[in-house]
């Protein structure tokens, strides 16, 4: 127990306690130990020289290759993990597996799969905190997100229960419509008797591929792994380097459910070895992929390529976004500034469905960059070990694109309403104003906490640029007239309109999708379970024609 004699020397040298005092002290040690990543629970994940092994066959392995990823944290910029690189040989095993246990999965009772999902979701919540700090850690996600007026946006740690929340949900979901087949007669189409019944149900696809986003690597993880279980398929996880060992720690609440071996597996490695040989591998039956980041880094470019090579298989994308807020002379303007900093700054605006551009009319604008900048004077700016609102972006590569984006506003003549500070990975929140359609960032995703206001002199303006846009992820308008708010939400192209709201996604059950560049298919529990399944139909012909009656 040598933690827990290092702390009791400490606290004697410091001052002296009572035997009571001490007692709580080595407590409060005792349950910061059990809630480190790779202990308590999840020891059995990490190897000998704190290199996290991947998951497979029900167990956890070190990669044949002897090669491990590292993994930075964004705040420090130093290396904080280490996974297995895994090979290519390994992914061929892991697929194997998968084909073998999905098999016997899909024999499984629809209530026996959701009775493990149950058991999932509870385990999870049950080690919230060894998850929230590798979020912490490998991402720079606050420990809690508060944007102005103790606005409450989410801790983390709520963002792992939210998880087990949507597992429960799917599970329960599941159960309802994998439970419901359909019955059609013949002589429903013109010309036919009723000599024949089609009996039509649906049926898992097989092996399911999901590569979730670093900014959700468990909550976008778990939608895609509940829909596919509940489903009767098999799954295999590969996580975004940063943000791996959040997922590996996810995926061994599932083991320690009691999933059969081999039906979840976690490959961990480079995407350059083993990222195209997955999306291209023959037993992948459906691919589901979240992208985060600017478009040219690594949000759609990436998502169309693996369209290209996935061949005749079913896929869920969802590529990222310019999400324009368009503000009209009506709006509350203070509603509006909440939901602006809010959906534009929080997790340093690293969220596809953030505020990205502010498309407001001319005669509020003033008064709207005042109230706007009020409110971003009060967001903290440092490190998600402090809880603060700001925290740094996921890479350096990624903090230069958003400076390239600033500095090119600036030479074009947008109007800085703070100053552009940075720090390694860390930028301080900013406005721009008077932003134009020939800058950069009137168009591209900085996906960092700068945001742009475009000055607009009617709502045809608005909707043209919207629609100009090669994304179409979400949108919102703000207005006091319903009727204006649904002709511009029916003109805007994109795959939600929120009225009176900053963008989001979720609750986790409604539909989300993107339109033109920005994905293809609908996320939302119901729509991903209908979309990880095929319909199989059973045709009863009967040697003359049958009725109810007569």
């Amino acid at each position: 127990m040598p933690r827990l004699l290092v702390a009791r020397s400490e606290l004697l040298r410091t001052s002296p306690v009572s035997v009571e005092e001490e007692k709580r002290a080595l407590e409060a040690v005792v349950v910061k130990e059990s809630a480190m990543a790779g202990s308590g629970v999840f020891t059995h994940i990490v190897d000998e020289n704190q290199v996290f092994k991947y998951y497979a066959e029900g167990e956890w392995k070190k990669s044949a290759s002897g090669k491990t990823v590292s993994i930075v944290n964004p705040t420090t910029r130093k290396t904080q993990y280490n996974v297995q690189a895994c090979t290519q040989e390994e992914v061929n095993k892991v697929m194997e597996a998968a084909k073998a246990a999905q098999r016997q999965w899909a024999r499984t009772p629809l209530w026996k799969r959701a009775e493990l999902l149950h058991k999932a979701a509870e385990i999870l919540k049950e080690n919230k905190d060894p998850i929230a700090e590798c979020l912490v850690k490998e991402i720079a996600k606050p420990a809690k997100d508060a944007v102005t007026e103790i606005i409450y946006v989410g801790a983390v740690d709520f963002k792992v229960v939210r998880s087990g929340d949507l597992l429960s949900y799917t599970a329960e979901e599941g159960v309802r419509i994998l439970g419901e087949g359909k019955l059609l007669l013949s002589d429903s189409f013109p010309g036919n008797e009723r000599n024949k019944y089609c009996l039509s149900s649906k049926i898992p696809l097989g092996i399911v591929l999901a590569i979730p986003p670093f900014n959700y690597p468990v909550n976008l993880a778990v939608s895609k792994i509940g829909p596919a279980l509940i489903a009767g398929n098999s799954l295999v996880l590969k996580p975004p380097t940063q943000g791996s060992v959040a997922a590996l720690h996810m995926v061994h609440c599932f083991h320690l459910a009691g999933f059969p071996k081999g039906l979840i597996s976690c490959i961990t490695g480079k995407g350059s070895e083993i990222g195209d040989f997955m999306t291209m591998h023959p037993g992948v039956n459906c691919i589901r992929y979240c992208a985060a980041g600017h478009y040219s880094f690594t949000g759609g470019d990436t998502g169309i390529a693996i369209s290209k090579k996935a061949g005749m298989i079913p896929l869920q994308m969802e590529l990222g976004g310019k999400d324009a807020c368009i503000v009209l002379e009506d709006a509350d303007l203070d509603l509006v500034a909440t939901n602006i900093v809010q959906g534009g700054y929080s997790y340093s605006g690293q969220r596809c469905t953030a505020v990205k551009v502010v498309l407001i009319m001319e005669s509020v604008a003033d008064e709207f960059v005042e109230k706007v900048n009020a409110k971003m004077a009060k967001l903290s700016v440092g490190t998600p070990e402090e809880n603060c609102d700001i925290t740094p972006v996921i890479s350096e590569s990624s903090a230069n694109f958003i400076e390239g984006l600033v500095m090119d506003a600036k030479e074009k003549g947008a109007t800085f309403c703070q100053e552009y500070k940075r720090e390694g990975n860390l930028i301080w929140p900013l406005l721009l104003d008077h932003v134009r359609a020939n800058m950069r960032i009137a168009w591209e995703e900085p996906f960092g906490p700068v945001l742009p206001v475009i000055r607009i002199r009617s709502v045809k303006e608005a909707i043209h640029h919207c629609n100009a846009s090669n994304f179409g992820l979400q949108g919102s308008v703000f207005t006091k007239d319903i009727n204006k708010a649904i002709t511009i939400g029916d003109a805007i192209e994109s795959g939600t309109i929120q009225i009176n709201s900053a963008p989001a996604r979720g609750p986790d059950h409604f539909p989300f999708q993107g339109l033109k560049d920005s994905g293809i298919g609908s996320q939302g529990i119901v729509n991903s379970i209908n979309m990880m399944t095929k319909i199989k139909s059973l045709v009863i012909n009967l040697p003359s024609p049958s009725y109810t009656m007569g």
